[in-house]
């Protein structure tokens, strides 16, 4: 499975060589809807199939509906699943994303992938990450004011065996008199000097800036978003002092983040992010009216798109449920509106972002009633 992140979104809008596949379809996070889901998507492989076949290039991608298939197959992947999945296969690439949020069923097979579904989710301004940690563990969520959901870790050194390996001053558990010691706490041997202290105080401060190198390198940079701290009291200053992690808000989530439901936390969480989320719309909403008094911003598709093309729009304001059945010409940004009834019809404010994102253009999903304008749209360009 992939993650979704603006780097790989880019790396899918620059694809070529189809035909490509794109399955989107709502899944369900218990398992006794897993074989409704498993159902759905056999259906879809099958209507993938059949379009295939009208354009007669089936035999040209059959390792590629292996693929398909025995991922429909692997009961333990439709285990795992949230609340949406896209899964895009080409002759050159196969990415599967599980989604935090529901999507439409739909199937495509064009010469690009289908990446609405993906840009929407991934460009909506809620989104933010979290940093569970504890002295000797942690580990990454992502979500918004909906859900919250784990990253997929990999090799990120989660632990403080991991971290720290042949290093490691100390070895937990810690012990004294007490057999109850509080979670997430290390509980000393005091000892002559408290040279035990002063080895688990080193090892922690190690872990940290691990952590904190990690977070940023893994996620912080690749995704862009707000990150907040979910700790005990005890660790947030001492972390914060030594963070170089920009996307780290000032305030967190106090308390161990492993007593509390994820839902709970995600409220807290979200308690921490909305005044941030506020504070950048307007912004964002303050920038856009200063540019369109200069002639340097507009809502208007026709002029947005012009723009586009030649990389003047530096960001892009979209509605978030808004569309506008069509397509952009991707080379002069002529506007072709297409029929809202034909399911091969596109969506243009959807080419728009794709075609700003290809520019190294900033876009984000903004809720309509937080929109500065009533268009679906608003531009602001770099001159």
């Amino acid at each position: 499975m992939a993650t979704l992140n603006t780097r790989n979104l880019r790396q899918l809008l620059e694809a070529r060589g189809g035909p490509c596949i794109s399955l989107y379809e709502p899944t369900h996070r218990r398992q006794h809807n897993n074989g409704h889901d498993r159902l759905l998507f056999r259906n879809l492989l099958d209507q993938a199939e059949a379009l295939l076949g009208e354009r007669r290039r089936q035999r040209d991608l059959q390792p590629v509906l292996e693929k398909l298939r025995a991922l429909e197959a692997d009961g333990s992947f439709w285990g795992r699943t949230l609340d949406g999945l896209a899964v895009l296969a080409s002759p050159q690439r196969f990415d599967v994303f599980i989604l935090p949020r529901p999507v439409k069923e739909r199937v495509v097979v064009n010469e690009r992938f289908h990446l609405e579904p993906l840009l929407r989710c991934l460009q909506s301004a809620d989104r933010f990450q979290v940093l569970c940690l504890s002295r000797t563990k942690a580990w990454v969520l992502e979500g918004d004011r909906y859900g919250l959901h784990e990253i997929e870790m990999g090799d990120f050194p989660g632990t403080l065996e991991q971290a720290l390996g042949s290093e490691l001053k100390t070895e937990p558990p810690y012990t004294t008199g007490s057999s109850h010691p509080r979670p997430g706490v290390a509980v000393v041997r005091r000892g002559p000097g408290n040279e035990m202290a002063d080895a688990i105080e080193a090892d922690t401060e190690r872990f940290f800036r691990i952590i904190d190198r990690e977070a940023l390198a893994r996620y912080s940079k690749p995704s862009g978003l707000p990150l907040v701290l979910a700790a005990l009291t005890e660790h947030q200053t001492p972390f914060r002092q030594l963070s170089q992690n920009p996307h780290l808000l000032p305030e967190g989530v106090e308390g161990n983040p492993e007593a509390r439901s994820r839902e709970e936390l995600r409220q807290k969480v979200w308690e921490v992010v909305q005044p941030h989320y506020l504070a950048r719309l307007e912004r964002l909403k303050e920038d856009f009216r200063t540019a369109s008094a200069r002639q340097a911003g507009s809502a208007d598709l026709s002029d947005a798109a012009r723009q586009a093309v030649f990389g003047r729009v530096a960001t892009l304001l979209l509605e978030g449920d808004r569309s506008v059945p069509g397509a952009i010409d991707r080379t002069t940004g002529e506007l072709r509106p297409g029929d809202p009834s034909h399911p091969e019809t596109g969506d243009m404010l959807n080419d728009l972002a794709e075609i700003v994102l290809l520019h190294d253009g900033q876009v984000i999903v903004v809720p309509k009633e937080r929109m500065p304008t009533t268009t679906g749209l608003a531009a602001i360009y770099r001159y």
